[in-house]
């Protein structure tokens, strides 16, 4: 409710100030300035201010600025003290020609806010042109037995001044025969007429040389001269009479040089050559003289230049037939210009605006006057732009138009529109301008930093050296310029035990991560993080992603035995029954590994033996098992090296040592202790010894005996066939060397094994 009271106030304090600006302006009219022609440039005019009610330094503020009609820079406000003053001199003459009064209208346009005001300068005409007649001499044929009074026209002259300035009187030289008149035509032009004041003669005079004077009005007067040179004729009594003393004809504008206008026919009763018409224009300005030709014979009208309806609306032409004996006819020629569509509309760009900030409210972006030349429906207009875009045509007085935006733009969708005006009329056929405006969207810092993921998910091995990259973050910002530079950093840690700033760094320019440290995948698998990105907008937009880091392991760690004990005072000894079945599970070695995955996968061999064959090591659980019944020859004391390996790349492994001493029972009283197993080693190496000379010794003697029992077989089958005979020695052998297992082998296999 209060911010509601607060708005209400402001909206009435906004109403109040046009209400009053309307008040201070409700009086205001076109009103109409004047000032001479020939008047130095810098001349002073009016003081706009004063009239408009206005400060002098509200013009400034209201940007305030004169527009012309014909977009000339005839006038020029001064800003600082209200003045309008001349921009340069004016010449009368050349801006209106023979218009009176001349008349320049422009308009004060005061854009904040908008008002147009009409105005009107008067441009009061000077003395400074003399009167001009367009020949240097003219000839009248008369008569003689005209009667006194006849009036005979004379050729007027031309003055380009207007009003008083113009001719307003003529005279001739003194004579007996004639005087002058002046007289007043219906278009407020005044011409002179002849006026025959007795009878002339032409035996008597057959011809007069007078000079005729134009005087204007000015102040002094001005004038101007032609011959006047009279033929006295003998009697013509039929004068060319017109069929119509008066034609009316509409000429469009666009008509080509050459078109016949009208043809005018006047008839003469006489005959030869008073009989015989001459056709010529009466009367004529010099802008009818050079518009227009009229053929002498046939009496036909032709253009002899082209015809505007923008400048001359209408002609009026006099048009006098003369026959060979001096009499002439007069009739007069209404031409009316129809204007045609040939004038395209025309488009001034009061003030344009671009850049155009982003998501700003209405604005507005140009401001223009539109105007055609045209009358009637060729003159009005209509103005558009395309319907695609988010911009307004707003139409206010005299033509003007403001284009605004429609709502808030967003350069991140489009920087740059070309915005195309139409301005077409309603004639036919239509003629259109078209004027295209660029205006640009300038940038505002209204989209954050984004990020390619909401999460990353990083990997770097265990080992890694420091200060090595891992990996990359990356987020874009739709603004430009230094609203879409991007800046990264590291936000503060989810875990407040994790030592973030340790560990990671990230360039600032790039996004890039580097791990600053050697990660142990034992001590720290996974850790997380976020990162922040900003702008350096005013003020800064940034946002954040969740980094996820993960610690691939290496394999950096041997397996550890747990058990059996390796660094006991005294190794453990495991007790097997003789009496134990195959697969007797004697122990288990149980081992880990520091690592992960394959490089944790443990395998368990049998690496040495006492006795080859009478254990085995499973290799997946590392159980150690009788691989076959045992018996009494095998020996009580029994060492076995089991090998732990994992599956890394390399592999690492450790070795175990076990102790296995065969028992009768588990009742046996007596087990030695290991300090009597160590205290055996001496006298065990030294009877292995012993047994190694004596095994030699036995195996010689028996392929001793061998080899003679062949030689004597042999020789007993070689005497039988001979002559002689072989002595043989006499005694029988031992039989029971002679009974031998056929393996060739003791019948008792034996393995030593050096302890150490």
């Amino acid at each position: 409710m209060e911010a509601g009271g607060e708005r209400f106030p402001k909206q009435r304090q906004v109403l109040i100030l046009f209400l009053l600006l309307g008040v201070a302006l409700a009086g205001w009219e076109s009103r109409r300035y004047s000032v001479m022609e020939e008047t130095e440039s810098g001349s002073f005019v009016a003081n706009l201010a004063k009239d408009l009610g206005l400060g002098t330094g509200e013009l400034a503020a209201r940007e305030a600025r004169v527009v012309s009609e014909d977009n000339e820079p005839w006038l020029q406000l001064d800003l600082q003290t209200g003045e309008l003053i001349l921009s340069e001199k004016l010449d009368r003459e050349e801006m209106c020609g023979p218009t009176d009064p001349c008349v320049m209208h422009f308009q004060v346009l005061l854009k904040k806010p908008l008002g147009v005001f009409r105005a009107e300068l008067l441009v009061r005409d000077i003395n400074d042109h003399s009167p001009e007649f367009p020949e240097r001499e003219m000839t009248l044929k008369i008569l003689e037995t005209s009667p006194p009074g006849t009036v005979f026209p004379l050729k007027t002259a031309q003055d380009l001044d207007v009003g008083n300035n113009n001719i307003q009187n003529y005279n001739i030289s003194h004579n007996s025969y004639f005087h002058v008149s002046t007289r007043n035509w219906g278009d407020g032009r005044k011409y002179p007429e002849l006026v025959l004041d007795k009878e002339l003669d032409r035996e008597e005079q057959a011809e007069l040389r007078l000079t005729l004077t134009a005087l204007d009005g000015g102040s002094p007067p001005r004038s101007g001269t032609a011959q006047v040179r009279i033929l006295v004729l003998d009697v013509n009594d039929n004068a060319p009479e017109f069929a119509q003393t008066h034609y009316q004809v509409q000429v469009p504008e666009n008509s080509p040089v050459g078109t016949l206008v009208v043809k005018v026919l006047a008839r003469d009763l006489d005959t030869g050559t008073n009989g015989e018409i001459s056709y010529s224009l009466f009367y004529s300005s010099q802008e009818i003289s050079t518009t227009f030709e009229v053929s002498s014979i046939s009496g036909e009208v032709r253009l002899i230049k082209k015809l505007d309806f923008e400048t001359v609306s209408s002609y009026e032409l006099y048009i006098d037939a003369s026959d060979g004996g001096g009499l002439s006819g007069k009739c007069s020629v209404s031409i009316e210009v129809m204007d045609v569509n040939d004038n395209s509309p025309e488009l001034t760009i009061s003030s344009l605006t671009s850049p155009i900030p982003e998501n700003s409210p209405e604005t507005e972006v140009a401001l223009f006057r539109i105007r055609d030349r045209d009358s009637g429906d060729n003159g009005r207009m209509t103005c558009s732009i395309q319907d695609d875009l988010p911009f307004l045509l707003k139409p206010s007085a005299e033509n003007f138009y403001t284009l605004v935006t429609n709502g808030a733009l967003d350069r991140e969708s489009k920087a740059q529109y070309n915005i195309t005006i139409t301005v077409t009329d309603m004639g036919t056929p239509r003629l259109k301008t078209e004027h295209n405006i660029t205006v640009l969207v300038s940038d505002v810092n209204d989209n954050a930093p984004a990020f390619t993921q909401t999460s990353y998910t990083l990997s770097v091995r265990e080992n890694n050296s420091p200060a090595l990259h891992i990996g990359s973050v990356r987020a874009t910002d739709r603004d430009a310029g230094a609203n879409a530079q991007v800046t990264y950093s590291l936000l503060p840690p989810l875990d407040p035990h994790v030592p973030l700033a340790s560990l990671v760094s990230i360039n600032p320019d790039n996004g890039h991560l580097f791990a600053l440290r050697s990660l142990d995948y034992e001590a720290l698998r996974a850790f997380e993080f976020r990162v922040g990105a900003a702008d350096r907008g005013s003020p800064a937009l940034s946002s954040q992603a969740l980094v996820r880091v993960l610690v691939a392991d290496d394999n950096d760690n041997a397996p550890f035995v747990l058990y059996p004990l390796q660094n006991a005072s005294a190794p453990c000894t495991e007790l097997v029954p003789r009496a134990a079945e195959a697969g007797y599970l004697v122990t288990k070695v149980v081992a880990v590994d520091g690592d992960s995955g394959q490089n944790a996968w443990l395998s368990y061999q049998l690496l040495k033996a006492t006795e080859p064959g009478l254990f085995g090591v499973w290799a997946h659980n590392g159980e150690v098992r009788t691989a076959r019944l045992l018996g009494e020859r095998d020996a009580a004391k029994h060492r076995l090296m089991v090998l732990v390996k994992d599956n890394g790349e390399p592999p690492l492994s450790a070795s175990v040592t076990l102790h296995v001493l065969l028992v009768d029972g588990f009742s046996q009283p007596y087990l030695p202790a290991p300090e009597a197993e160590a205290a055996d080693a001496a006298p065990a190496a030294a009877l292995t010894v012993y047994l190694v000379v004596a095994l030699a010794s036995v195996s010689s003697l028996f392929l001793f005996s061998v080899l003679v029992f062949v030689a004597v077989r042999l020789c007993r089958r070689g005497g039988a066939a001979s002559v002689g005979r072989c002595p043989v020695p006499e005694g029988p052998f031992p039989g029971h060397l002679l009974d031998v297992s056929g393996t060739g082998t003791l019948s008792q296999s034996y393995q030593y094994e050096n302890p150490d």
